[in-house]
């Protein structure tokens, strides 16, 4: 935890709970770690509480089912319901955002892995059921008080593979416009606070990752979409990342010049974070020095942050 709480300390905006139990303490660690934030300004804890068998806090505030299963059998009302009891729960320990709900579209009834990152972890393959579960489980994390980011944009559902593991591709853009699109540009209408970026490719549209390239996050999220929230990318340790010719470090900073304003990436131990993290905040500064960073992006970055850990949910 001490590692946790110098990049903190450092300025770091978040961190991110792994595993699948968590400690009976939690709420004092993470309150702990919260102590380091300079000017107690607040902090992004997240957790990928999506359901099923992606779930790190069940053991203390309560299980969801696969969100195929959701779609298949909740009403949109009993998806809020029983995502907000969730959701409480997870307020209560101290963990204030949920990366989730997943809204790509996808029907394939098979487990998420390497040929599909989604799977169950769709609602649905139908794109109108998507859009309606998605919005109903964002709005239960929100009566829960936990801040909800939306994923994978711009729709991974579909996708040749999975980015954790190397490059990857999403339907073509044409037809992503109108089957994975939809549940993103409605969930937007409806206040999304948050979104994050895949790292797989976008034929038709991107020849990076989503989460590195300026057409996909400036042009299309936010010039078209008009999304004013939150945007943070997939993890950049993903073999979809380093593939694309990219290190973590300078992935890092080529998101933030894209359009993104949290970088996501995971690391072997407490230290080796610390140590990532250190390195991705001098490759910005350096970047910034070199005019390859506009020092404006950096800033209205790091006050996206800000805003987001403010927001007014409500428990």
């Amino acid at each position: 935890m001490g590692a946790v709480s110098s990049a903190v300390a450092s300025g770091a905006g978040g961190v991110i709970l792994f595993g699948s139990t968590a400690p009976a303490d939690l709420g004092s660690q993470i309150a702990a770690i919260e102590a380091a934030v300079p000017g107690r300004l607040g902090l992004l804890v997240m957790t990928d509480e999506e359901g099923g068998g992606v779930q790190r806090m069940a053991n203390l505030v309560g299980s969801l089912p696969w969100a195929s299963y959701m779609g298949a059998n909740w009403t949109p009302a009993e998806i809020t319901a029983q995502v907000a009891a969730v959701a409480r729960g997870m307020a209560q320990y101290g963990v204030n955002m949920d990366l989730a709900p997943v809204v790509d579209v996808d029907g394939r009834n098979v487990p998420p892995g390497p040929t599909d990152p989604d799977g169950w972890r769709s609602f649905s393959g139908s794109t109108s059921v998507v859009t309606a579960d998605g919005i109903a489980y964002m709005s239960g994390l929100e009566e829960g008080g936990v801040i909800p980011v939306l994923k994978h944009f711009p729709g991974l559902g579909g996708a040749s593979g999975n980015t954790d593991n190397g490059t990857a591709t999403t339907l073509p853009w044409m037809t992503l416009q109108t089957v994975g699109l939809p549940p993103f540009t409605a969930a937007i209408q409806d206040g999304a606070p948050a979104i994050m970026v895949s790292n797989a490719v976008v034929p038709g549209l991107t020849q990076l990752p989503a989460s590195l390239s300026t057409v996909a996050i400036t042009d299309e999220l936010v010039g078209t979409l008009h999304f004013d929230g939150l945007i943070l990318t997939d993890s950049l340790s993903a073999g979809a990342i380093s593939d694309a010719g990219f290190s973590v470090t300078s992935a890092a900073v080529q998101a933030i010049v894209t359009g993104a304003d949290m970088v996501m990436y995971t690391s072997a131990s407490d230290a080796a974070a610390l140590q990532q993290f250190q390195a991705i905040v001098d490759a910005d500064v350096a970047a910034v020095g070199n005019g390859s960073l506009a020092l404006g992006r950096l800033v209205a970055a790091a006050a996206a942050a800000l805003t987001a850990r403010h927001l007014n949910v409500c428990p």
